[in-house]
């Protein structure tokens, strides 16, 4: 063991240090990025070579469907910085939670899932498990009482989202897990917003962590990309199964660019969460804003829990407006440094007024969803300002 090994032996490496230095491979001849294997397949020189892999390497790169190099670079990075056993990868953050579900669950399953969770799940739940027999409840995440009463005697699987992505709602996951274990089910998180830099739900009991890379941690908003983090058993099992039969795997050129993103995620967080807070401060201030929901802010009603839960808050939040939905959109028209658009964790502020599911009754106005980016704060506040006194 080297004097610095010593030093530092039973230290967790904070997140700047684990994106930054890899474990590099001698196939990359000391390159200090990882090399692009653009390539389908791997051949061997013999073919007791290839019986071997077969058998024996279930990790060693074959068929790009499989294993690719340069992806699984990307997943050991991932696994590390969150805390995990193991990371698989996908070709988007809706291929990594269909996938990951599917693997949780049969026919005559039920899951329980909370109910401001992303559309795009919650129609996966709606539209197509149940073609398949597999049955959900939507329940008030905020509420352990809620999501007890949504258990029944055939429940596999917890599906969590902490914060939420339109009203940023948080859920106990200390106590949802315990509660999941206790009646043996799985319990599966969204961590996207969060990022692994401001929250671990490995700590506080979760089985199996999700994220969208195409936002923060790709954060060039120029990748399409998804990651499951969980124990070697049951990412094995996801990979044995759903991950090579539906093909949704991660590109090697995307892989590349998420890798150069992950570089500067801890720094580039540590700005959005300055941003976010200064910009969500300022909007409670403000007249047309009836409500600013950022996890951040002392007025959030689980702004406690998240303290606990959370180390750091990024920079998506949302506010009510009196103002009518024609009028808000006009407003966002006039913003002159953000852009109309509905994904998030890129390096330029978006600004989306969505439409509510159903579960989403507790909003008194029309929800309007901003982006903070990399920008100056100030700047964007007066941006946000001047809109306003055009419309009213």
């Amino acid at each position: 063991m080297s004097e610095t090994e010593k030093i530092t032996a039973g230290r967790t490496p904070d997140p700047q240090t684990v994106v930054v230095h890899d474990k590099h491979d001698e196939r990359h001849q000391g390159s200090v990025t990882v090399p692009q294997y653009q390539t389908s397949l791997f051949s061997f020189a013999t073919y007791a070579e290839f019986d071997h892999a077969v058998a024996e390497e279930p990790d060693r790169p074959m068929y790009s469907r499989g294993n690719n190099p340069t992806v699984q670079q990307l997943e050991q990075r991932l696994a590390e910085l969150q805390g995990g056993d193991k990371a698989r990868c996908f070709a988007s953050g809706m291929a990594a939670i269909s996938t990951a579900i599917l693997a949780a669950v049969r026919t005559g399953d039920h899951i329980v899932c909370v109910s401001q969770v992303y559309g795009p799940t919650r129609k996966l739940l709606e539209n197509f498990l149940t073609k398949f027999g597999v049955e959900y409840t939507f329940a008030d995440g905020t509420s352990l009482d809620a999501v007890r009463s949504a258990v029944r005697a055939n429940t596999k699987l917890f599906y969590l989202e902490s914060p939420t992505s339109l009203l940023f709602q948080l859920q106990d996951l200390k106590a949802c897990t315990e509660l999941a274990k206790s009646v043996g089910a799985l319990t599966y998180i969204d961590n996207t917003w969060a990022t692994p830099c401001f929250q671990n739900p490995f700590a506080l009991g979760v089985d199996l962590v999700l994220h969208s890379t195409s936002k923060f941690i790709g954060g060039h908003s120029d990748s399409v990309g998804g990651v499951a983090i969980g124990s070697e058993e049951l990412i094995g099992r996801i990979n044995e199964s759903e991950y090579l039969l539906l093909g949704g795997v991660m590109t090697p050129h995307t892989a590349s660019l998420t890798m150069r993103g992950l570089r500067t995620l801890p720094l580039r967080m540590e700005r959005f969460e300055k941003n976010g807070l200064r910009v969500a401060e300022a909007m409670e201030q403000l007249s047309h804003v009836l409500k600013v929901h950022h996890p951040g802010l002392p007025s959030h009603p689980q702004f406690e829990l998240g303290k606990e839960q959370m180390s750091g808050y990024s920079s998506l939040f949302a506010f009510e407006t009196d103002l009518p939905v024609d009028v808000i959109k006009r407003w966002a028209d006039h913003l002159e440094y953000f852009r109309i658009g509905v994904s998030w964790g890129g390096y330029e502020s978006l600004v989306t007024v969505p439409t509510l599911p159903e579960g989403y009754e507790s909003a008194a106005g029309p929800v309007v969803r901003l982006y903070i980016g990399l920008e100056d704060p100030q700047l964007l506040i007066e941006d946000i300002k001047q809109a306003f006194e055009k419309v009213t």
